[in-house]
């Protein structure tokens, strides 16, 4: 039966997949890249290195560890965004092993941009892969990127991308990981910032800065410092930041909507996979979809979705 292998080699994240169209299954296999403690990340150096020792381990796992034939194409995420410029050294090692491969099994490559892989492993796995054929709002949030996208059917990109809204400054993850190492925590510091805010026992007002539909989010760390210097407990400290990053995005989709009509939502990235955002979203725009977690981290699962879907538009 038809499969698609898909390559993503984010700053956080390798990760590999397989599409198996006959059965619309996912297989897929990601390593978070080694952070040491009490930092915010890697050099783009460190995390290309990274990736070269991690990619063929994953491959062996996940071709050894499940029943999967030859694949029918391969795709490598190429850049952050299918926008002029955009270039990030860490998506070379996903690139340059896609081309060998395809060159060697004599199959076809593709390349796609790491934000377009996001929403489709966000549509499949929310079940709205018909969206692919419609006009629809997108968020991509995550360390790099607080976006919120116009998706538009597109015959050579599969989803044409266009920004309606971004952060100014600091990013949704960014916010997320500098307070919990402010904190305390692992890098990436998500879900464990989750956990402390879980166990908040006081709120505090919110008020989200929006410039025609894009959000300034630097003010959250500058605030959850002061917060911590007066002595504040760590889990109303969490429970802050992510009460910000999610009225900020409430703003931005309002604002979206506004301006756009009232197109079906989708919310893709590693940090809608934060349960408090997602719930509190979901209250508000209950029509809305949501990638589970598995999907919503950095993984190659839309990727390989791509190659697919590029294959049958070949046809």
């Amino acid at each position: 039966m038809p499969e698609y292998l898909g390559i993503d080699t984010s700053n956080y994240t390798t990760s590999a997949a397989v599409y198996i169209s006959e059965e619309n299954r996912i297989v897929q296999v990601k390593r978070l890249l080694p952070v040491k403690q009490g930092e915010l990340g890697l050099r783009q150096s460190d995390a290309v290195f990274h990736h070269t020792k991690q990619l063929p381990e994953l491959i062996e796992k996940l071709y050894s560890e499940n029943d999967l034939g030859r694949p029918a194409a391969v795709t490598a995420s190429a850049r952050p965004r299918n926008i002029e410029g955009s270039y990030m050294p860490c998506f070379l090692a996903g690139e340059g092993f896609s081309r060998s491969f395809s060159v060697i099994e004599r199959i076809p490559l593709f390349t796609t941009s790491h934000q377009v892989g996001h929403i489709l492993a966000a549509l499949y796995s929310a079940g709205r892969m018909d969206l692919i054929n419609s006009r629809f709002i997108a968020f991509h949030v995550s360390g790099g990127t607080t976006d919120c996208l116009l998706c538009e059917p597109d015959q050579g990109e599969i989803i044409k991308i266009t920004q309606v809204g971004s952060s100014l400054d600091l990013k949704a993850g960014q916010a997320v990981d500098r307070t919990g190492v402010m904190l305390g925590l692992s890098f990436p510091c998500g879900p464990e910032l989750e956990k402390l805010a879980v166990n908040a026992d006081k709120r505090f007002k919110v008020k989200p800065v929006i410039k025609d539909g894009s959000c300034c989010l630097s003010g959250v760390e500058n605030k959850c410092r002061t917060m911590l210097d007066k002595g504040e407990k760590p889990e109303n400290i969490a429970r802050y930041c992510l009460d910000m990053i999610t009225e900020t995005i409430l703003a931005m989709t309002g604002h979206a909507l506004s301006a756009h009509g009232e197109l079906p939502l989708l919310f893709a990235g590693g940090v809608m996979s934060d349960r408090l955002i997602r719930d509190r979203l979901n209250t508000v725009y209950p029509e809305a979809s949501f990638a589970e977690p598995e999907f919503s981290c950095d993984n190659a699962s839309g990727t390989a979705i791509f190659g697919f879907l590029k294959s049958e538009g070949a046809k």
